[in-house]
Formats: structure tokens, sequence, C-alpha cells
């Protein structure tokens, strides 16, 4: 039959728990907002990108419709050479003003055209400068992001094991401590902003706060009886000793691997 933990058992598993948190907190505060940053410039390049094609289809099309118009042009001349050659023939002034009106509305319809192509020509130069723009721009955000990768696979190869060791050894800890401070435990950290659940009373206060303790409740933590929450911010008190015996414990664990 398992021997029944004391209270300063259950307040050591819970100061182990919280020392093994507070050390992946750590190493994840280390990666800061790199990997928010890494996915946010893999987006951008992403948008970038697809912009960039866009513009390229759009350049594609604005050069099929030159080549349409100039076809044009081409049908166009060949109908006026077709009607001149008609006009050597006409049996009267009423056949020779009738293809003068067509020749004239062929050379309307090259005018035309050939404005058409003008205004496609100076799209085609803006659209040019919108490519090159975007092309600088995604090259310059590739090269932010490849510095960005290598500094975040750097900093993950320096943390990756301790970190999966950790995680590891949390939910080993997790086991061993009773499912109601557990989940008060877990109620308490994600409240807090510094993820603290657990800590130690040092220089008469929680560490941390400017609230101090009294003596009395002081002395009732370091006799590790009772389980006391700090009635400032609700979380576990334990005593600055028993917090030395454990931070050293747990170092030696995590050094050991």
């Amino acid at each position: 039959m398992a021997k029944e933990k004391t209270t300063e058992d259950k307040l050591r598993d819970l100061y182990d728990l919280q020392i093994i948190h507070s050390r992946i907190d750590e190493l994840r505060s280390v990666r800061g907002e790199l990997p928010l940053e890494v996915e946010d410039l893999e987006d951008e390049i992403t948008g970038l990108e697809t912009r960039y094609k866009k513009a390229e289809s759009e350049l594609e099309d604005i050069h099929n419709e030159i080549a349409t118009k100039n076809n044009l042009i081409e049908e166009c001349k060949q109908k006026i050479t077709k009607y001149e050659e008609q006009q050597k023939n006409v049996r009267n002034n009423r056949e020779f003003d009738a293809l003068s009106k067509e020749i004239e509305f062929q050379q309307l319809e090259i005018q035309l055209a050939e404005k058409r192509i003008r205004e496609f020509s100076a799209r085609i130069d803006a659209k040019k400068e919108v490519l090159e723009t975007a092309h600088a721009k995604i090259e310059e955000r590739k090269s932010h992001l490849e510095f960005k990768k290598s500094e975040l696979d750097s900093i993950l190869k320096e943390t990756e094991n301790e970190e999966k060791l950790l995680e590891k050894k949390s939910l080993e800890f997790e086991k061993n401590i009773e499912v109601r401070l557990l989940k008060a435990y877990k109620r308490i950290r994600q409240r807090a902003k510094n993820g603290l659940a657990v800590v130690p009373i040092e220089r008469g206060a929680s560490a941390g706060s400017f609230f101090t303790i009294p003596p009395q409740r002081q002395m009732e933590v370091a006799t590790r009886k009772r389980i006391i929450t700090d009635e400032h911010s609700g979380r576990f008190l334990v005593d600055a000793e028993l917090a030395r015996e454990e931070e050293e414990k747990i170092h030696a664990l995590i050094a050991k691997g």
C-alpha cells in the first residue's frame, strides 16, 4: 500500500512542477515573437507572389491585346489596298465614293487601333514598373525570412532537447499531484501574468509581491503543515528553504538530462 503523502510532500511536488513550468516559459520567451514573425513573413511573401503572378497575367493580356490590334491594322491596310485597286476600275462616281468611304473607315480603324496600342504600351511600362518593385520587395522579404528562420532554428537547436525533457518531466510530475491541487495550480498559473502559481516567501512577502505577509502566517508556511495561499494573489506559498532545496534538485535533474 502506497504511503500517504504529507503536506510537505505535496508542497514540494507543487513547487517542483512550478520550477519546471517556469523553465519552459523561460525557454519559450527566448524565442519570443520569432515564430509569429516567421509565419507573418511567409504569409506576406505568399500574398506578394500572388499579386506578382496576377500582374504578370495582366501584362500578358496587354501584349495579346496589342497583337490583336496589330493584326487588325494589317487587315485594314490590306482592305485599303484592295479598295484602292477597285477604285481604278469603277464605272461611276457613286461606286468611287462608296469605296472612298470604306477606305476612310479602315483608316479610322487603324488610327483607333494605333491609339489603343499607345495606351497599352503606357500600361505595359507601368505594369513592368509594378513587377520590378514587387520582385524587389519579394526578394527583400525572402532574405529577411531566411534570416529569421536561421535565427529561430538556432534557438530551437539550443533549447529543443531541454524543452522536450522538461515537457516529459512536467507530465510525470503532474501525476504526483492530486487532481484538486493540480486544477487549482493550473487555474492560478493561467491567471498569473508571469505564470507563477507557487512562490517562496522572500523578505517577508511572496516572491514578486510588495504585500507583506504577517509573521504568524510566515511561521505557518515554514512548518509545512498546511497548504497556504497568499491572500492578495491567491498563489500557493512555500518557505525559502524548501524552495532552495527543490530548485537544486530540479536543476540537477535537468542537468543530468
